[in-house]
């Protein structure tokens, strides 16, 4: 489970406040899988990175399955986050010189996996994401939804049991935004939690809650579980 209890973010540029998102107590239960919409600058972004561990609130707590996320040290976070948390991205996050199976890999060599043993799981990724084919190219030489299929896999390497997309079909064409959708239908199907950010209708409505921010408030929850906003 997620929990946020009374977290808020506040950005200081220029001597001047900008509340990014206000004082929220939400609760996404594991296994769910949330489409949190809004207009540009509403918090969603914020709250995404807040969840994942990448942006600690200014006041409140978030907790990942009874762990406070921002009260322990650096390396316990980055622990928790490379354990729980797969982040698939707008702009896929590809490292431009290395090929496909070598991108699914960098997680599986950052948790010390052995090299035989990363090969191996990150061509059976590539394999059930539909490129089993392009395990030697590079992202400059795959298509766009092809580097998102790619970014799913890598997402995927270190088998995180919550999943954060930041609009994750916001650069695809139609057939490519399809595909991915169906994918993370398949992953809610397996029990994992599911968080996307999107401004695409088609796939918000693919999630089985929606969350809706604006100004930084949590102004609709259309779930049973308990959302406030202060």
């Amino acid at each position: 489970m997620i929990r946020l209890e009374d977290a808020s973010k506040i950005y200081r540029r220029r001597g001047e406040q900008v509340v990014a998102f206000r004082p929220t107590s939400l609760e996404i239960s594991t296994g769910d899988y949330v489409a949190v919409v809004g207009p540009s600058g509403s918090g969603k972004t914020t709250l995404l990175s807040m969840l994942g561990g990448m942006l600690s609130p200014d006041e409140g707590q978030i907790w990942i399955d009874g762990t406070s996320i921002y009260a322990g040290s650096v390396t316990a976070r980055a622990s928790l986050r490379r354990d729980k948390i797969g982040f698939v991205f707008q702009t896929f996050n590809l490292v431009p010189y290395l090929t496909a199976i070598e991108n699914v890999q960098v997680p599986l060599c950052l948790a010390g996996v052995h090299k035989d043993d990363q090969h191996r799981h990150a061509l059976g990724l590539l394999e059930r994401v539909g490129l089993g084919d392009r395990l030697g190219h590079k992202p400059s030489e795959l298509s766009i939804g092809q580097q998102q299929r790619v970014a799913l896999a890598r997402t995927l390497a270190n088998g995180p049991p919550i999943i954060l997309a930041d609009e994750p079909t916001g650069n695809l064409d139609p057939d490519s935004r399809a595909c991915v959708l169906d994918f993370l239908d398949e992953l809610h199907a397996e029990g994992r939690t599911i968080v996307m950010v999107t401004h695409d209708a088609t796939a918000a409505s693919r999630a089985k809650r929606k969350l809706t921010l604006r100004d930084g408030s949590l102004v609709t929850s259309d779930s049973d579980g308990p959302a406030r906003a202060a």
